[in-house]
């Protein structure tokens, strides 16, 4: 085995550039790795031997009233704090238009008195229209999956188990249609928790409220069961409540934030792909590695089967897949393939040569996947915490050559075309929420968001053309103040390359859901489920262990889930 710093000299030659990683089309293919964030929140929740537990269940016999759920860690606790409510079916909606939900939440900080949950009750169903202090570090709202919800209670109450296809059809039995937290709405800013230890990953915080929300689901679920059917009632076995996941659905919100957050963008892709370079670079596999490798391809062959969306590009997509991951299967079948030295680049290659980018992506987080002891320690670079600053004494001419060498896919886009300006972002007057708009449909573009990057890098190489290469940033920025903020971004794509979406964002083609299940597959989601170029439905911690399971040896072993026994 080569030592730790030959391995990273020798992983630098297997990373991929910003310009083949940073394209819309495989940021549209991203899938989750070990590095997503739920993966990583899962790990230390088992290795600090977090405590759960249901401090108070006030509800009526069909669910509506209040719950507090809390999880201890070595330091403090958190409470969940739910509201359930029965709303009539015609306000039902995962849209942000809604205006009642079936279930809302904050994630308090510490343990709340009645005062805290009387103060709550009166402004967390109200979402937006609440008020809120800097003791709630997150609020959420959810809705149930209907069909799914009422069956699973019937059948429990029974004392059967639910149809275990019906369950994965849709994968949860509530989904989130919003999760808010870092100061909005008056919940507490970042800066209150960015130093503790649980807190300092990307969305810990967040994602911990949406682990609390899938526990407090289910284990609605069961309560109410048992109010039905009394002593013949059961629970869900473990393998069956493992497999149920908590649902969400999300929109436009997230794509500006991936753009007005670079530093935090190039934090998340540069781990991600010096994992995979990490593995790339190994001459000789590590013990049992490959082993795990080609069982996984049989399991996440089985994954592919049971990921079934109605969106017709989608399903094309998950088609073709399926049979490049058999064509894999095929290829590694032939011990021969993977015998030679650097087996691992071997398979990438041969898949990034032959299949889909769709492929591509899966095959990256499925050879990263035996590697933790290799790679799990990049889970702890991906946050961020500044803040790209103008250099003001940078000369034109380093300017200009950053233009130059990073910035091509801008500077060669011709903004004359109607196609290249054919989309705007915009926030909506009613809710304050991000839109994507038409400009020859739509009204509102001279309301337009400073997110039309490639468009201002070129408009600022044209101005760069009569500049002197001795004149200072500083003085360049006093004549042409319009270009102050794409300098400061461009400025730090020098430090960090992978910070940029290399494609024009306001292009006619362009699909905001890939920006979308980007993020998205950072989080750890999966089985994406397009409903238009717009938003999606996804699946999170789904087959994740429950809390009562977090010290079981395989806690960590639940990416690509499948309906339990159904490994063939």
């Amino acid at each position: 085995m080569m030592s730790d710093s030959n391995l990273s000299n020798l992983s630098v030659e297997f990373m991929r550039p910003p310009e083949q990683v940073m394209r819309l089309d495989r940021m549209g293919s991203s899938h989750q790795t070990r590095l997503s964030f739920m993966r990583s929140l899962i790990r230390r929740m088992s290795r600090e031997n977090w405590k759960f537990e249901c401090l108070r269940r006030d509800i009526d016999n069909d669910g509506f009233g209040v719950s507090v759920y809390a999880v201890t860690t070595p330091l403090r606790t958190y409470s969940l704090i739910a509201f359930t409510q029965d709303i009539p079916p015609k306000k039902r909606t995962d849209r942000v238009i809604a205006e009642v939900w079936d279930a809302t939440f904050n994630l308090f900080d510490g343990i709340p008195t009645q005062a805290d949950i009387d103060y709550l009750a009166n402004n967390t169903p109200k979402q937006e229209g609440g008020r809120y202090r800097p003791s709630e570090l997150v609020l959420a709202r959810a809705n149930k999956s209907l069909r799914v919800f009422e069956h699973v209670i019937s059948t429990l109450a029974k004392g059967n188990q639910p149809d275990i296809e019906l369950l994965s059809s849709v994968g949860y039995l509530m989904r989130t249609t919003a999760v808010y937290g870092s100061g909005k709405f008056g919940c507490a800013d970042r800066a209150k928790i960015a130093d503790r230890e649980e807190c300092k990953g990307a969305f810990q915080i967040e994602l911990l409220a949406v682990y609390l929300i899938r526990w407090f689901t289910i284990d609605l679920a069961e309560h109410l069961a048992k109010k039905r059917g009394g002593d013949k009632a059961v629970k869900f076995e473990p393998h069956i409540r493992q497999f149920i996941g908590v649902g969400n659905a999300t929109g436009l919100g997230m794509a500006p934030f991936l753009l007005k957050h670079p530093v935090l963008i190039h934090n998340l892709v540069i781990a991600k792909e010096s994992a995979l370079a990490r593995v790339r670079s190994m001459e000789t596999p590590l013990k049992g590695t490959l082993e795990k490798f080609t069982q996984s391809l049989i399991q996440v062959s089985q994954h592919l089967r049971e990921w079934s969306v109605e969106d017709e590009v989608q399903t094309t997509r998950i088609d073709r897949l399926k049979d490049e991951i058999e064509s894999l299967s095929n290829w590694c079948s032939d011990e021969i393939n993977l015998m030679k030295p650097y087996p691992w680049n071997g398979i990438y290659q041969f898949v990034e040569d032959r299949f889909s980018l769709e492929c591509q992506e899966m095959v990256v987080s499925l050879i990263i996947e035996p590697h933790g002891s290799l790679v799990d320690d990049l889970a702890e670079t991906m946050s961020s915490v500044s803040t790209p600053k103008l250099v003001a004494d940078m000369p034109l001419s380093q300017l200009k050559g950053i233009v130059k060498d990073y910035y091509v896919w801008a500077t060669t886009i011709d903004f004359t075309l109607t196609d290249s300006q054919h989309h705007f972002w915009y926030y909506s007057e009613d809710k304050l929420e991000p839109r994507f708009g038409s400009r020859d449909v739509e009204e509102g573009s001279e309301q337009e968001m400073p997110l039309a990057i490639g468009r201002d890098v070129h408009d600022l190489n044209h101005a760069l053309l009569s500049t002197s290469d001795e004149m200072l940033v500083g003085e360049f920025v006093l004549s042409f103040p319009q270009f102050r903020h794409i300098i400061r971004r461009i400025q730090n794509t020098l430090q960090r390359p992978y910070s940029e979406v290399q494609d024009n964002l306001l292009d006619e083609s362009m699909r905001p859901l890939d920006l979308l299940r980007f993020k998205l597959a950072f989080f750890g989601a999966s089985k994406f489920d397009p409903k238009s170029d717009l938003w999606t439905r996804i699946s999170m911690y789904q087959g994740a262990p429950m809390p009562d399971q977090l010290s079981d040896p395989d806690h960590d072993k639940w990416f690509f889930p499948v309906i339990p026994n159904q490994v063939i």
